[in-house]
């Protein structure tokens, strides 16, 4: 296994990163515990069998765009033969509530605990992508989850934008919740992520995020974005919201991608659109068409999503039928799309996105 650090100075080497000094200054974190991970197991006791030192993981929080995640998917793809695994927190979420359901199915009284048990047996390590909790059944359940999982020896590494005391804020009974901040905090390092520097934002500065009419080369545009903004191949992203499943169809380090006919041909509302805008940093948004009293459900629901996306600071980038302000020229709701209208300009802006409102 090549430490971090290495790693890092030969990408700079190669011309691959830019140095950044916050970027550096959470590398020993990522040593230390690919150093407690490569100890031998230790042998407690004369009868007893030989077991790995639990290892301290690593809460690594701060703004989006700062290399989180890229510094996460540099260590995990460091990890040789030791048993990990990477994966989007929500994803994770997702398995975890479908192997209770099973384990409900089979008569287990506790269902979390064979579950717990069957991801401790697979891995020594877990690291999470975009940690944040939007859903009470996830907050209901992951206390009891990890203890299960540190108790076991797993490590944990997560990014996320959030210190962990805003973690699922004024979330419903979020008092049942608290203990998992303490949990966090007693068997993971809290790091913050100081940078000026949003290299996510700086990759779309200057560059077209609207892309009008729809042709082969808005197309083409769009594949070119999505490519380098995603890094690597996609996964479906499914929300809780309220008992229902909001699907994502592609995923990757905070950006998502979807049809118009994915987020608003489809039954949804604001809550859903409001979790979307919660779980992502961009949405690549494709084939937005003209919009008429012929569709003007889908026109209200694009309207609540764009506001969603809008007061989230969300960076948007589409391809539609036509310019913002001759998408919606007939029908009700014209006169109130015209600030939908004003917004989509906005959030062409090269700085969009770039600060929190």
């Amino acid at each position: 296994m090549t430490h971090l650090t290495t790693l890092y100075r030969q990408k700079i080497d190669a011309g691959e990163l830019t140095p950044d000094p916050a970027q550096e200054a959470v590398l020993p974190h990522f040593d230390r515990i690919a150093e407690g991970l490569m100890a031998p197991p230790v042998k407690r006791g004369f009868f007893r069998k030989t077991e790995y030192e639990p290892v301290q993981g690593l809460y690594l929080w701060g703004g989006v765009g700062r290399g989180k995640s890229m510094l996460m998917d540099l260590f995990a793809g460091s990890l040789d033969g030791i048993p990990s695994r990477r994966v989007h927190f929500h994803a994770f979420m997702q398995e975890i509530h479908a192997k209770l359901h099973e384990a409900r199915q089979q008569g287990a009284e506790d269902a979390l605990a064979p579950a717990a048990a069957e991801v401790a047996e697979s891995v020594r390590l877990l690291a999470f992508d975009e940690m944040q909790i939007i859903d009470i059944t996830d907050a209901m359940i992951v206390g009891r989850l990890f203890e299960a999982l540190f108790s076991a020896g797993v490590t944990v590494i997560t990014t996320s934008n959030r210190v962990p005391d805003d973690l699922y804020k004024n979330g419903l009974n979020r008092q049942l919740f608290l203990p998992f901040i303490d949990l966090i905090k007693d068997h993971m390092a809290v790091h913050e992520m100081v940078s000026p520097t949003d290299y996510r934002q700086h990759r779309l500065t200057g560059a077209q995020v609207y892309f009008a009419p729809v042709d082969a080369e808005a197309r083409a545009q769009i594949r070119a974005i999505w490519a380098d903004l995603s890094g690597g191949p996609a996964q479906p992203l499914t929300l809780k919201v309220k008992g229902r499943d909001v699907t994502l169809p592609a995923f990757r380090n905070g950006v998502a991608r979807a049809s118009f006919y994915d987020l608003c041909g489809k039954m949804l509302g604001p809550g859903d659109y409001l979790a979307i805008a919660e779980a992502v940093k961009v949405l690549v948004l494709e084939d937005i068409p003209r919009l008429s009293r012929n569709n003007f459900n889908e026109a209200r629901r694009f309207v609540t999503l764009i506001d969603a996306l809008y007061e989230a600071r969300v960076r948007l980038i589409c391809s539609a039928a036509a310019q913002p302000e001759m998408l919606y020229v007939e029908g009700e709701g014209t006169f109130e799309f015209e600030r939908t209208a004003s917004r989509l300009r906005e959030m062409q802006d090269k700085d969009w996105g770039a600060a929190a409102p």
